[in-house]
């Protein structure tokens, strides 16, 4: 798998936007969503952030914990104005996850945005895994 491009595919959805996200492991598929959030809305390509954030974030289930997961990262981009070019997973379970992340500067010179997201919505929301792999249904509300 290449890792400059996450591995994403959009759902038709009215009036909102969703993905199905792909990943080898559990922690590889919430690394991959939290990627392909902000591919969507800044096209991000992979490159290192000068910044470093550590990140915890504890849900009810795994469900929760991805909607509660994306909302902190589009919390960080759109309350901090910082773009997250990096997540690495440092632990994970169904109800908590920790996570370090690379983080450059939004700068409207340099970047565009290509998706504004409002929210992660629970709507049609599934962490699944499945024979070989996991999977997540995720619907943002645009």
């Amino acid at each position: 798998m290449d890792p400059n491009k996450p591995t994403y595919r959009l759902i038709d959805h009215t009036a909102d936007l969703g993905i199905m996200v792909h990943g080898a492991n559990l922690k590889d598929l919430f690394e991959q969503a939290a990627i392909s959030m902000m591919h969507i809305i800044v096209g991000v390509r992979s490159y290192k952030g000068p910044n470093t954030i550590r990140l915890s974030v504890s849900g009810e289930d795994l469900a929760d914990l991805m909607i509660r997961w994306l909302g902190e990262i589009l919390y960080i981009f759109e309350g901090e104005k910082q773009i997250v070019t990096k997540v690495g997973i440092d632990a994970i379970s169904p109800h908590h996850i920790t996570a370090t992340l690379e983080t450059v500067s939004f700068d409207q010179n340099l970047h565009e945005i290509l998706c504004e997201i409002k929210a992660v919505t629970y709507h049609q929301i599934e962490v699944m895994e499945k024979a070989d792999h996991w999977e997540a249904r995720i619907i943002f509300d645009l």
